[in-house]
């Protein structure tokens, strides 16, 4: 079946290539920079093609050749659209590794479109937000009924310019919950708490993570809180930094941050990413019952890249419905232990139901 990777000369788009390789895949390599996607894809004896986002004919036709397309080039908020429409257009399945709330809500609004073209639609289908979703999944299989969850992560490692380009535009924004099924804003790190993830508890402050829209698109919970460890030192500067909010989404100074990104940062070494880790906590609410779930897992980036390819592999399988789909919606809670290196801890109950 023939697949194409969008971005695959970018940081994480190269890790997708060895994991897919590595798979048995032979993926079609495609980017707007020719020269790095035909230097890329000739050291692997892989086909290529360059096209622009932006020229809509091209990007087409490139796409008329392939069932789906894991699209791995950010920020998603500019480069979404035009992905997605195309894959519309042309029936093929749509997946990218975004976690930005308005890219997850506006591809949960192309559903009905999806559904009648037979597209599927996957955003998320990395560290944003695999691990976090199937966690949101297995604790709303374990309390049905819950009103609440909260989900905390740590263990990002350091970010790729890709990310980082992604945070950069979020500083235009205010930080979101969901409240009542409706995702509403709140001020940058206006909420801490300890959490106790599986190897010790840290601190941590309320952050516009991708689960505010995934885990209501999962679960049906309504009221979702997401978290992630940060030292309490920091949290004065993020809140110092709300009323900085407009300027920092000028255009000129966000031109200016996107310069830098792409000069400095590089993303985690190979050494890094063979040592880091990830943890995530989840916790479910109905009333006075509530489950608590654990999980350990992989460097963010290395995850990212396992979790995207085995995505894909299951949408081209036939194992996703055409619509938009979450990866734990799709393929269920169990999707994230597929992958070496996971490990889902015991639950923990305490309430009324706890005997």
């Amino acid at each position: 079946m023939s697949w194409m990777i969008y971005g695959a000369y970018g940081f994480t788009g190269r890790l997708v290539v060895e994991v897919a390789l590595a798979r048995g895949h032979k993926p079609h390599l495609c980017g707007r920079d020719e020269t790095r996607v035909r230097a890329l894809a000739e050291a692997h004896g892989l086909p290529w093609s360059a096209v622009d986002l932006g020229e809509g004919a091209e990007l087409r036709a490139a796409l008329s050749d392939h069932e789906a397309v894991l699209h791995c080039a950010g920020p998603f908020s500019a480069t979404f659209r035009p992905m997605a429409d195309a894959c519309l257009e042309t029936g093929t399945h749509y997946l990218d590794i975004t976690g930005e709330i308005g890219v997850l809500e506006a591809a949960a609004r192309r559903h009905e479109t999806a559904q009648a073209q037979g597209v599927v639609v996957m955003p998320a289908v990395g560290f944003d937000v695999v691990p976090t979703d199937c966690t949101a999944k297995r604790l709303s299989d374990a309390l049905p009924g819950a009103t609440h969850i909260d989900i905390a992560f740590c263990g990002v490692t350091k970010m790729t310019s890709g990310t980082a380009r992604s945070t950069v535009e979020g500083m235009k924004h205010q930080g979101a919950e969901r409240v009542d099924g409706r995702i509403v804003p709140c001020p940058p790190a206006s909420m801490t708490r300890m959490v106790p993830f599986q190897d010790k508890e840290r601190h941590c402050v309320i952050v516009p993570w991708g689960d505010v829209s995934t885990a209501f698109h999962t679960t049906g919970i309504p009221n979702v809180r997401t978290w992630t460890a940060l030292p309490r030192s920091n949290v004065k500067w993020i809140r110092l930094g709300g009323p900085l909010r407009p300027l920092l989404g000028s255009a000129p100074v966000q031109w200016a941050l996107k310069r830098a990104v792409d000069r400095w940062v590089k993303g985690p070494p190979p050494e890094l990413r063979e040592s880091g880790y990830s943890q995530i906590w989840g916790q479910a609410r109905r009333g006075d019952e509530t489950v608590t779930a654990t999980l350990s897992g992989p460097e963010a980036y290395a995850l990212t890249a396992e979790a995207a390819v085995r995505c894909v592999e299951r949408v081209l399988a036939g194992e996703a419905e055409p619509g938009f789909r979450t990866p734990a919606g799709a393929f269920g809670a169990e999707l994230i232990e597929d992958i070496e290196g996971v490990v889902a801890h015991p639950l923990e109950r305490t309430g009324s139901s706890v005997q």
